[in-house]
């Protein structure tokens, strides 16, 4: 069992007939649960209304059931490893009895431990009859107690409540066997990687006072384990669940219910009839085809599986090896998790770890990944040109003109309905809020039925689409309404501002609409009226199938979220992320890009075999902090939102990297390639992703910060994708002929400088002055809303020791500069002349920047006045690069001559 068969939901259903129909109802009732707590129907009708404790512990219930019964417990396990692991079990039941005897005889609880003894002999049972033809009774038993012990939350919530810290014998029995239990449900669906490491991390709670010094800490007792892990809000049943329970399953389900209609197949055939017929037009086409389906996927390798399955083959077809393919793919494939608006859910995660908006979230990681995309690119097409690579035969009954006019006119027709349809929209608004809905839904549903129109009228042309392309023309055609759901997505998250959970529910809605009517709608346009009753009972089992598969997909995020919570738990309860920052601070000696390669490095281990939710709750944990509070030693003032993604990134980076690459195993399966040679040709067109991270820490207008024009902005995304394509010439030693190593390392030179031209400038002036507090008032004035405050502070850390270091906080809108600052997290007087911190509200802005209180303000940051324009540093990297390109000309016309 990997974490690749979790996070493509289980693919096979086990048992009879009739438990299969039992567990596809639970699925069901599972995604009809969150439809219902995710519409505005419980608080309308005034009944059903579900706390945010009780959705979360029915969440994780679901969950938890749907693990035991559809991952048998030794599926994937061979030879020794059949016997060993529930021989372990075996063992560690009978200790933790012999712990329950021991407890018994001196008169503490015992109760807990021997409920914890009987679930893991029931466990190691469970190995014994495991079968994947049949659904064992020990596998039911146990999928029932699992839930059982998430809904002790539903059940008891308020009573808990009443006893903070209190809890009875029966709190301690269901806690104990509620994380055991949980753990084993993370082993079975997701492999043993993440149960590994919450494991570890549940001994580093227990074991703390005989840990090294430099980690060591009191330890925890029962009592307080379980009210941190298991009780409260803090550990299972934390921020991360409560994600997963709001956002998270809504935009699993809205990929599921997209596939199930049909837009997956949809993406990859446009991207190959696009592309198809360039140079290495299949690789291309993978790349596309990856990123569209990667903006709505959770899950690198289920984004692997789905378009490999097609790409991997048709690219071997044209000539590229298996393990090129297989990484091809895999690069394509683990870059969609960065790409908005979903980012493998870490998306809505960072709403909550960051608190900022999550229109914001997206918008800063959306140019580093789409110039990661844009390079991965071109990186196919010189691989194509170094290899000799053609791409599939064109039809001979297109021309490139017909099909790129067709194409353009299809496209921007939409563009510019969708675009009338939103002033329309904003114009009405003012007179009748519901009136406007009406309005809107009234447009969508006649563009709904002109592009099915358009569909209908579509000529059936049959092809073979392994050996020749699609025609561009009718296969645009056929699938455009597959992008309203999009739509709506897009124009609820960036007009109306609506949240993340809001705007899916409607995206989901549209498409439960389309499953059901499209195929119906097509037969009737299609004078073809007696297939209409045949094709809404497809619809319908579309329908089932695609809540059904969005369910079956939230298993593994559901059981990661809640097993990351036990860490996260652990390092609020011991304090282990500042022992981590010590050690960190000691190996990189106070070099800043040391430490932030250390963190690099920490967080690709970190990762490795973990799906994208839990791999991003634990580097955001353990390693954000890290870079926080050691980059504000250094000096360096950083948006916690750019050090998020720079953690993000580098435990993304685990899905490809060898020897554990989930992401690289599922492409060799498809591709029968070397697993180890396609993670080393992977990780090799992956580099632009070790780049960019390193480069945003320190230029943050990567991330669209800072930028206050429309020329600064089309400066940076012009030298920003330059660079890019720059580096993806150098690492691949090929820009338009081979390059002589000076000439490799003259271009990286020049991607450096268009990407970070103030690196440059700061050699020869200090980019940020320091004014006196007097001039606070000024400078909060003239922030704008969504704009940043640099501070500097000195003060006395936890330790005792001395601090002095600058912090940047985000402004909203506010009455006055104290509201402003309020906001932020963080107030401030004047005391014996001094400008002090009073309070730092919890969770702020301020809290996650380290300022404390009693710190004193000693200064105000802001934009050295006299200091030149970096731009003047891209005059001499394009000076330089004209030099290399006219070099390379010669030498290729010099080939061609000959």
């Amino acid at each position: 069992m990997t974490a690749a068969d979790g996070d493509t939901g289980g693919q096979d259903w086990r048992g009879s007939l009739a438990s299969g129909r039992l567990l596809s109802l639970v699925a069901l009732c599972w995604s009809l649960f969150q439809l219902w707590i995710a519409s505005p129907l419980p608080f309308a009708l005034g009944w059903g209304v579900v706390s945010e404790t009780e959705a979360r512990s029915v969440h994780l219930a679901f969950a938890l059931l749907l693990a035991f019964a559809l991952y048998p417990a030794r599926r994937g396990q061979s030879g020794a490893g059949l016997a060993l692991l529930p021989m372990l079990y075996v063992v560690a039941a009978l200790v933790i009895l012999l712990l329950a005897v021991q407890s018994l005889v001196s008169g503490t609880q015992w109760l807990p431990w021997l409920g914890l003894s009987g679930a893991l002999a029931l466990i190691a049972r469970s190995h014994l009859v495991s079968s994947a033809s049949r659904l064992p009774w020990v596998d039911g038993l146990l999928a029932l107690l699992a839930a059982l012990t998430a809904l002790y939350l539903f059940w008891q919530h308020e009573a808990l409540a009443d006893r903070p810290g209190r809890p009875l014998t029966m709190d301690l029995l269901v806690s104990v066997v509620g994380i055991g239990l949980l753990l084993e449900a993370t082993r079975r669906s997701l492999g043993p990687a993440l149960s590994l490491i919450a494991g570890l991390f549940l001994a580093f709670a227990f074991l703390g006072p005989w840990l090294p010094d430099l980690v060591a800490h009191r330890g925890a007792s029962l009592s307080r384990a379980a009210s941190q892990f298991w009780l409260s809000g803090e550990g299972v049943f934390g921020i991360a669940l409560g994600v997963s329970t709001s956002f998270v399953f809504l935009f699993v389900l809205f990929g599921a219910l997209l596939e199930r209609a049909g837009a997956g197949r949809y993406f990859i055939q446009v991207a190959f009839a696009l592309l198809g017929h360039l140079r290495g037009g299949p690789a291309k086409a993978a790349v596309v085809a990856s990123g569209l389906t990667g903006m709505i996927s959770g899950s690198s390798i289920a984004n692997t599986v789905t378009t490999g399955t097609f790409s991997i083959p048709l690219m071997k077809r044209v000539g590229l090896s298996a393990n090129r393919a297989g990484a091809i793919e895999v690069a394509s494939s683990v870059n969609g998790q960065l790409m908005p608006p979903v980012m493998g859910a870490a998306a809505f995660l960072m709403v909550e770890y960051v608190g900022i908006p999550y229109i914001e979230v997206i918008r800063h990681a959306f140019l580093p990944a789409a110039i990661a995309y844009v390079a991965l690119l071109y990186i196919v097409h010189l691989e194509a040109v170094k290899t000799g690579l053609r791409g599939l035969p064109a039809r001979a009954d297109a021309s490139w003109r017909a099909r790129l006019i067709g194409t353009g006119l299809v496209v921007s027709s939409l563009v510019v309905l969708a675009g009338l349809l939103t002033l329309l929209l904003r114009w009405l608004e003012p007179m009748a809020q519901g009136l406007s809905l009406l309005v809107l839904g009234g447009g969508l549903l006649m563009l709904y039925l002109a592009l099915l129109w358009l569909a209908a009228a579509q000529p059936e042309i049959e092809f073979d689409e392994t050996r020749e392309l699609p025609p561009l023309g009718p296969t645009v055609k056929r699938g455009l309404h597959f992008l309203l759901p999009i739509l709506v997505l897009v124009w609820a998250l960036v007009i109306e501002r609506l949240s993340p959970a809001v705007s899916a529910f409607w995206a989901v809605v549209l498409l439960v609409l389309i499953c059901l009517s499209q195929r119906p709608l097509l037969a009737l346009l299609g004078r073809q009226r007696q297939r209409c009753g045949a094709a809404s009972l497809a619809g319908l089992r579309d329908l089932h199938a695609g809540l059904v598969a969005g369910a079956r997909n939230m298993i593994g995020i559901g059981v990661a979220t809640a097993t990351a919570g036990i860490i996260v738990g652990t390092v609020s309860m011991t304090g282990l992320g500042l022992g981590l920052s010590q050690v960190v601070e000691t190996l990189s000696g106070g070099n800043l890009l040391l430490m932030l390669a250390l963190v690099a490095l920490l967080s690709l281990v970190l990762g490795l075999g973990l799906p994208t939710t839990a791999n991003y709750i634990i580097v955001a944990s353990l390693m954000a902090p890290i870079v926080v509070e050691l980059g504000a030693d250094a000096g360096l003032i950083v948006p916690l939102i750019a050090v998020h993604l720079f953690v993000f990134y580098f435990g993304i980076m685990a899905d490809l990297t060898p020897p554990v690459g989930l992401a690289t195993f599922a492409a060799a399966g498809i591709s029968r390639g070397d697993p180890v040679m396609t993670g080393v040709h992977a990780l090799r067109y992956s580099l632009r992703m070790v780049v960019l991270p390193f480069i945003f820490i320190f230029n943050t207008q990567l991330l669209l910060i800072g930028i206050d024009s429309a020329l600064q902005l089309a400066v940076v995304v012009f030298s920003a994708t330059a660079a890019m394509l720059l580096f993806a010439a150098a690492s691949q030693g090929f820009w338009l002929v081979a390059n002589r190593w000076y000439e490799t390392a003259a271009l990286l030179l020049v991607a450096f400088t268009l990407l970070y031209p103030g690196f440059w400038m700061d050699r020869l002036a200090d980019p940020w002055e320091r004014r006196p507090v007097t001039e606070l008032t000024r400078q909060v004035e003239q922030t704008a809303d969504g704009g940043h405050l640099r501070l500097w502070f000195e003060g006395l850390d936890a330790e005792g020791r001395e601090v002095s270091r600058p912090a940047m906080l985000p402004l909203e809108a506010g009455d006055d500069v104290a509201s402003r600052l309020e906001g932020a997290g963080l107030t401030l007087a004047m005391e014996n002349g001094r400008l002090e911190v009073m309070e730092v509200r919890h969770g702020s802005a301020a809290g996650r920047a380290g300022i404390d209180y009693g710190w004193q303000v000693e200064a105000v940051l802001v934009p050295s006045p006299t200091r030149p324009s970096e731009v003047w540093f891209l005059l001499p990297a394009v000076g330089l690069l004209l030099i290399i390109g006219l070099a390379q000309l010669r030498r290729r016309s010099q080939v061609a001559d000959a």
